[in-house]
């Protein structure tokens, strides 16, 4: 059986073709471009040749691509958008309106007289593209496929860091499993509307997906080196998360943005999680997303502590064996390879969704 996972982030888009079949070091992994910032390349592209713009497709994810939609913007240049795809910018449909991009329904209510346009087709996942890279090499896309994404969710009149977290508290709520941070098709949250646009796209494959930042925490926990209960940190481009797993179950997290974190205050971060006093308000007055935790394991219980993602040099320097931590620090890479910590959180979850 194959499974194609593909764990969609900020900077990069990782890719694994997962076969039961062989040793997981053999399987065959790309990591590339993401889109938002294929996307953004693409809107810059535009600015260089004097171009208006036309957003077409559906909401995907932002960062990369909603910063060059501002910059084009600021550079004198019309932006055109179909509702969907405007999304992407903003909940709220008003607030796009505000910065000057213009929604339209079709292309006839572009006026002839305006500049000539490019049309730029937004989106996270395009089964078309992974059909035609892997002709090259002779593969096939699995029928079986499953993608991470981060969805702050539908908010549009209120802070979509708060959104996004009050999802992540109602699944460690829920029994902060794997299985309740993977969703088929059918079971993903009505809020999820970058999720729900995904799912779209890969409407003719069996799939599930799951959020980047628990897909990395899973993930990371298939090194063979990991002992629970440990902390999991996934310092990723955009975004990083901590984690304390106890009995295959997070049972506390926080989520920042990396750009934004006081690097000499992380280890103060870690030993307040594994302690259970890292409040939601530290973290969200901090421009983070906030803190969680329903189970207190106390930081003399945490028996490792792992980190992955890409940016994970920003903690080797940071001593956080201390304050009564007497496990082990662990650089986790499951099959060997830090980047498919993601990818292997979702295979795990695809196999624990499809058993």
């Amino acid at each position: 059986m194959q499974i194609l996972a593909i764990d969609i982030g900020t900077g990069t888009q990782d890719i694994l073709i997962y076969d039961t079949e062989k040793e997981p070091e053999n399987n065959y992994h790309m990591v590339m471009p993401s889109p938002t910032s294929i996307i953004a390349g693409r809107i810059r592209k535009a600015t260089y040749s004097g171009s208006n713009i036309l957003l077409t497709g559906d909401i995907m994810g932002g960062g990369p691509c909603v910063r060059a939609i501002r910059d084009h913007i600021h550079s004198g240049f019309c932006v055109y958008a179909e509702e969907k795809a405007a999304l992407t910018i903003n909940d709220n449909i008003e607030k796009v309106k505000s910065l000057g991009i213009r929604i339209i329904r079709n292309v006839n209510e572009i006026s002839k007289n305006d500049k000539p346009f490019e049309r730029i087709k937004m989106g996270d996942i395009d089964p078309d593209i992974f059909k035609r890279s892997f002709s090259s090499f002779d593969l096939i896309v699995p029928d079986r496929i499953c993608v991470a994404l981060q969805d702050h969710g539908n908010s549009p009149h209120s802070s979509n860091r708060k959104a996004r977290f009050r999802y992540l508290e109602d699944t460690i709520n829920k029994g902060g499993t794997i299985d309740c941070f993977t969703y088929e098709y059918h079971d993903i949250p009505e809020d999820l509307t970058r999720m729900k646009a995904a799912s779209k796209a890969l409407s003719r494959f069996d799939t599930v997906f799951m959020d980047t930042g628990p897909a990395a925490i899973f993930g990371a926990m298939e090194d063979s080196r990991a002992v629970q209960p440990c902390i999991v940190v996934n310092v990723g481009n955009g975004h990083t998360l901590a984690a304390v797993v106890s009995d295959d179950r997070i049972v506390g997290l926080f989520e920042h943005h990396t750009s934004a974190i006081d690097w000499h205050n992380f280890q103060k971060y870690i030993i307040k999680l594994g302690d259970g006093s890292l409040t939601f308000e530290e973290i969200f007055n901090e421009g983070g997303h906030g803190c969680y935790t329903i189970e207190n394991i106390g930081i003399e219980s945490i028996r490792s502590v792992l980190v992955t993602g890409p940016n994970r040099n920003r903690v080797e320097n940071i001593p956080l064996l201390s304050q009564g931590f007497r496990g082990e620090v662990i650089f986790a890479a499951p099959a060997g390879n830090m980047m498919l910590s993601g990818c292997y959180g979702l295979v795990a979850g695809h196999l624990q969704k499809k058993k």
